[in-house]
């Protein structure tokens, strides 16, 4: 064993030598080959060269040739950055898709903010359809909603500048300022012939997203407006509120509702549903599905209803569906806005991203609720008077105008309780006495004109009258006292 031992090493040295020599000559031979190629290379020319590394990505050939042409003879001198964030707005634009876009980074800082914090702006969800941009929901409380913007408006410009054409993320940053700026905006609203002007102050919109109160009789109504970072702690700490004060049947409120990020709308919906219920299904383009089931540890004991209309999209759909299939909870309101697909962000170090369609969401049952809405169980719509259009308090209505404002101006005097004659958009000897009184009533000076105080008091009362008598609350109470007295 020894001598064995001892041999090896020298065994173990030869073979080393043997390979460095081998090495070598191998090295000597690369040497000569590369040279060999070098010289066809030259002789032959470039065509030779590309052959021998073959472009992967050949389709591009004609957009690196652009880009070349433009930046080198372009008659005047071009911002390289911005031809690339065209190149890549171009092509995702090319995809027809209004949940896709590309965001520079100041587009893409505005993103994030609306998610995770507050912001300054006016407070409307909008999206890009055939080149129009159109508004999903005012957030709850907003200047948008206060002004009177509605589901399905379409926004033509922005301080008298047209957004068609633009993108959701271009638009949105003409639209949002700084807090106690205005912005001016001109709307095309079904039925109405004319469009809409309307001046609204921005103001901070808060990152707060549920809202509780107690109702009569033990009902609660908790309104969820969007689906931020922190929504369904917001939820968990309304419904532990309102289990205090002996909460026996429940409102839960997802009018308006744009929605936002899925993982929320997943949970939330499992606070309802019995644990391994289907909450979603999500498809991507080869078909495959993953499941999400409910990992609920405490069902709620209490009879829910849900409200829905056609400000309630995306995540808040989920919702809808996820608990009216998987949990039997009946839905009351109007038909929802219909967005069953799912998106996702790439960003960039730069700090620019894209969001893009991922896949599609389909409820437990397998719809697919795209651009056809969820409809209720039981229809119920708001008074016509809801529905009236914005009046802005710096334009002055006076005898003798004769508009769709003054229209909308008596439509609002009569709901007030004073009759402003024929509702014809005439302002007319009978809707200015109708005018008058309404400022007596409300202490305000007796001018006989609409405008600033007067229009702004005119619109806070047609807004008290809608929240008291909201048809769809009550048709949500009467269903709940029904299941908590049997």
């Amino acid at each position: 064993m020894e001598e064995e031992n001892q041999k090896q090493p020298k065994e173990a040295g030869k073979f080393i030598k043997i390979k460095k020599f081998t090495f070598i000559m191998g090295i000597f031979l690369v040497i000569f080959l590369t040279a060999g190629i070098t010289t066809i290379a030259l002789t032959f020319g470039d065509e030779k060269v590309e052959s021998l590394a073959p472009d992967k990505h050949a389709e591009f050939e004609k957009l690196y040739s652009t880009y070349d042409k433009i930046k080198d003879d372009y008659y005047e001198e071009v911002d390289e950055e911005k031809l690339v964030d065209g190149a890549i707005n171009g092509m995702i634009k090319s995809l027809d898709d209004p949940y896709s876009a590309y965001m520079d980074k100041k587009e893409a800082s505005s993103f994030h903010e609306s998610i995770s914090s507050s912001f300054e702006g006016i407070g409307a969800e909008i999206q890009e359809q055939d080149g129009q941009i159109m508004v999903v929901s005012p957030i709850k409380g907003s200047p948008a909603e206060k002004a009177g913007v509605k589901p399905n408006d379409i926004i033509l410009s922005v301080d008298g500048k047209s957004v068609e054409g633009l993108s959701s993320s271009e638009a949105v940053l003409k639209i949002r300022g700084e807090k106690g700026t205005k912005v001016d905006l001109s709307i095309s609203r079904a039925g109405e012939s004319e469009p809409i002007k309307l001046t609204i102050k921005r103001d901070t919109i808060p990152i707060e997203t549920v809202y509780a109160e107690m109702l009569d009789d033990g009902v609660a109504k908790i309104q969820v407006t969007s689906f931020s970072e922190h929504t369904v702690q917001e939820l968990k700490t309304a419904l532990e509120e309102m289990s205090k004060k002996d909460m026996k049947g429940l409102v839960l409120d997802l009018r308006g509702n744009p929605g936002g990020l899925l993982d929320q709308a997943i949970e939330m919906a499992s606070l309802f549903i019995p644990n391994g219920k289907v909450v979603l299904q999500v498809e991507d383009r080869s078909g495959k599905k993953d499941v999400y089931k409910s990992e609920n540890d405490g069902e709620l004991k209490i009879p829910v209803v849900v409200l829905i209309d056609d400000g309630s999209a995306s995540a808040s759909e989920i919702v809808a569906a996820a608990v009216s299939e998987s949990a039997n909870i009946p839905l009351i309101g109007v038909k929802s806005f219909g967005k069953g697909t799912v998106q996702t962000a790439q960003d960039f170090e730069d700090g620019s991203n894209f969001k893009y369609t991922a896949a599609k969401w389909l409820t437990p049952e397998g719809n697919w609720i795209h651009k056809k809405g969820i409809k209720p169980d039981i229809n119920v719509k708001l008074p016509d008077y809801a529905s009236l259009p914005y009046i802005s308090p710096d334009k002055e209505l006076k005898a003798s105008d004769s508009s769709s404002e003054v229209k909308a101006a008596e439509e609002m005097l009569k709901e007030a309780g004073h009759d402003p004659g024929k509702i014809d958009g005439f302002f007319d000897e009978a809707t200015k006495n109708a005018v008058t009184a309404f400022q007596r009533e409300q202490k305000i000076k007796e001018t006989g004109t609409i405008k600033d105080d007067t229009t702004v008091k005119l619109m806070q009362v047609i807004r008290e009258k809608i929240l008291k008598n909201d048809t769809q609350v009550k048709k949500a109470v009467e269903v709940l006292k029904k299941e908590i007295n049997k």
